[in-house]
């Protein structure tokens, strides 16, 4: 790949009244898309995050993601340290009317396995993501999307039901933008990892030549990569997943692994602070951990036997009242996850405080006389049986300690009954989206830097969460926020729709979290990929 058609492609995207609410980044903007070739060498990256599948189709975590980041083209992205959406695979892209995004491919295209990669491929892919509309994928991120059409070989158009939509080239950045080899992936339904690998059906700055799953994944540098990004600083990455947080610290800090990535609990972190062996790296925030409550399943759910609409949100606003989110914030994770009051966390546009003002003693801190008021009212009779599950390898080795305190906010006050429960991820993906659980954790590591990121894929009728959770009024604000051109105007539609949800409640977030890695003292370009884009791209690591 040359500079020159490099500069090309990453022409910035003629998308009027695009703009993306950056969070705060420290650093400059880091060049891409440069000619440096490979530089070999070897690094070895640890996790505690598990892959759902690596079909873009079937997933919408962490874990998946810092896998199909590597491997898998995206049409539009940002580069290093910024949140500009420019070209990416593409050459260009833009608004040709009000409801047609028109994206031009270069000419010349090819998968790893040497087949063509074309515009039949990207129509393919998105396709298939709505087709599939697996529970644990991202096609609900495609809500405005009406169609495809690849009239040549290197010309794309979606079709978008609603017009001047600011968010759609966000999303083309994001899970489903992940495109697909038509000649290897099925149309309608989930093609195996092991397939996937096997046809070496890849085009991004790596390919994988080793899949254990969950066990060890490693990856190759692609020498016919062509994309935004500098070709990779390293030649082989090898990323090999951990049962047990204590045991990525211990090989981190003995120098057995190169760098230790999502996740290390708080007092290993602080720990490691003091080691000369390693440093500690911290990136933008924009992680959020909640409850989210099933509002057929959740005490007085629709579908439970004593179904009951006032008292089902009586026991959510308690949940919201009784919840200490500064213990949470200094016991479990010492200062490096603060107080949540809202859904859009802290540094985007638009982001209010309403739970603050609803819940509680009205300026933060919970108020155990407030929610009894509120159950005894609706008459709810105390305690209240909640059932509340957390995933005990997906969100770090803290988790176990978060819900035991969440589950002690709750019973000390005497208003509820708390059974805690806890499932391994994998499995947690498919109960969650089957009724199994009344209330359950998730975090959220965001797409793209904006506030629309954290409304649409919880609060729209047809969601990621998969709640049952219904408000007509709220999905047409999300629709109208995504299609308002005016910046002010934009933001008083997120900041209505974050107070219309606070009074709802179909999920309690309570605290926001910044990224942090932990990694030898010869490992450098971590600073440049702990942006926030939140994808951590091995492309920018290299060792000595």
């Amino acid at each position: 790949m040359t500079s020159a058609s490099t500069n090309r492609r990453r022409a910035i995207i003629a998308a009027a009244g695009v703009s993306v609410a950056a969070l705060a980044l420290a650093g400059c903007t880091a060049g891409g898309g440069g000619s440096t070739e490979a530089a070999g060498g070897t690094i070895t990256v640890g996790t505690t995050d598990k892959v759902t599948t690596l079909d873009p189709a079937g997933s919408y975590d962490n874990g998946s993601l810092a896998v199909q980041t590597q491997v898998f083209p995206y049409l539009l992205n940002t580069d290093y340290q910024s949140t500009e959406v420019v070209p990416d695979l593409a050459e260009s892209a833009e608004f040709t009317s009000p409801s047609e995004y028109t994206v031009t491919l270069p000419e010349g295209l090819k998968w790893a396995n040497g087949n063509d990669l074309t515009s039949a491929d990207v129509k393919f892919s998105f396709d298939r993501n709505i087709a599939i509309a697996d529970p644990n994928g991202a096609s609900s991120l495609l809500y405005n999307l009406d169609s495809v059409e690849a009239p040549d070989d290197t010309t794309v158009v979606f079709h978008l039901k609603a017009e001047n939509d600011q968010v759609f080239p966000l999303i083309l950045t994001s899970f489903p933008g992940a495109i697909v080899d038509d000649e290897v992936f099925a149309a309608d339904e989930l093609t195996p990892d092991e397939d996937i690998v096997e046809a070496n059906a890849f085009a991004g700055p790596y390919v994988i030549t080793s899949w254990d799953f969950n066990n060890l994944v490693s990856f190759k540098a692609n020498p016919d990569y062509v994309g935004l990004l500098a070709e990779p600083k390293t030649e082989t990455v090898n990323l090999k997943y951990y049962a047990e947080s204590s045991n990525m610290k211990l090989d981190v800090q003995e120098g057995n692994i190169d760098v230790a990535h999502r996740s290390l609990s708080a007092t290993d972190i602080e720990d490691l602070k003091g080691n000369d062996n390693v440093n500690v790296v911290e990136g933008p925030g924009g992680e959020i951990r909640y409850i989210v409550f099933n509002f057929d399943t959740q005490p007085f759910g629709a579908k439970t036997p004593e179904a009951d609409p006032a008292k089902a949100l009586a026991v959510r606003q308690a949940v919201a009242d009784l919840i200490d989110r500064d213990e949470l914030s200094e016991q479990v994770y010492k200062g490096t996850y603060t107080p949540l009051y809202s859904y859009v966390p802290a540094g985007l546009e638009g982001a209010i405080e309403p739970l603050k003002e609803l819940y509680g003693d009205g300026s933060g801190a919970a108020d155990p006389d407030k929610a009894a008021e509120r159950l005894s009212a609706a008459g709810v009779t105390t305690p209240v049986e909640l059932n509340l599950q957390y995933s005990n390898d997906h969100y770090g080795p803290s988790s176990a300690d978060e819900y035991a305190l969440i589950k002690d906010q709750l019973e000390s006050s005497g208003l509820f009954t708390v059974n805690l429960q806890t499932t391994e991820w994998v499995q947690y993906s498919e109960d969650r989206t089957s009724d199994v659980y009344p209330a359950y954790q998730l975090g959220w590591f965001p797409d793209y830097s904006d506030a629309d990121n954290y409304l649409t894929p919880f609060f729209l009728i047809e969601n990621f969460l998969a709640n049952h959770y219904v408000n007509q009024e709220v999905n047409d604000l999300i629709i109208e926020q995504a299609s308002e051109t005016d910046p002010a105007a934009r933001t008083a539609l997120i900041e209505e729709i974050q107070r219309k949800v606070a009074a709802d409640l179909s999920t309690v977030p309570y605290l926001q979290g910044a990224q942090v890695a932990v990694v030898g003292t010869d490992i450098s370009g971590v600073e440049d990929t702990l942006d926030a884009s939140f994808k951590f791209r091995f492309a920018a690591l290299s060792k000595g």
